[in-house]
């Protein structure tokens, strides 16, 4: 698997994991510390100029760039559950 410049169209299925788990290559961060999401990432997720990501950090784990929408379905998912939990 070429990850250096090479094209991954929908991204590489990663072995072993969920269908949803992909790799769409590398990217260089440049002089002012500005990244460019690859092409086919972008198209993936529907990825648009001007939309706003969501960089979370593990010390661990490394960055993760999300949608600001996706997690706060999870969060409404979270509270939801936490509701349901003291009703009990």
């Amino acid at each position: 698997m070429n990850l250096r410049g090479g094209r991954m169209a929908g991204g590489k299925h990663i072995l072993g994991k969920p269908k949803n788990h992909r790799i769409f290559g590398t990217a260089r961060v440049g002089e002012r510390g500005q990244i460019v999401i690859p092409k086919e990432a972008r198209q993936f997720y529907d990825i648009r100029p001007g939309d706003t990501v969501l960089v979370l950090g593990s010390g661990e784990s490394g960055l993760v760039l999300s949608k600001p929408e996706v997690l706060d379905r999870v969060a409404r998912q979270i509270l939801e559950d936490m509701g349901r939990n003291e009703e009990k």
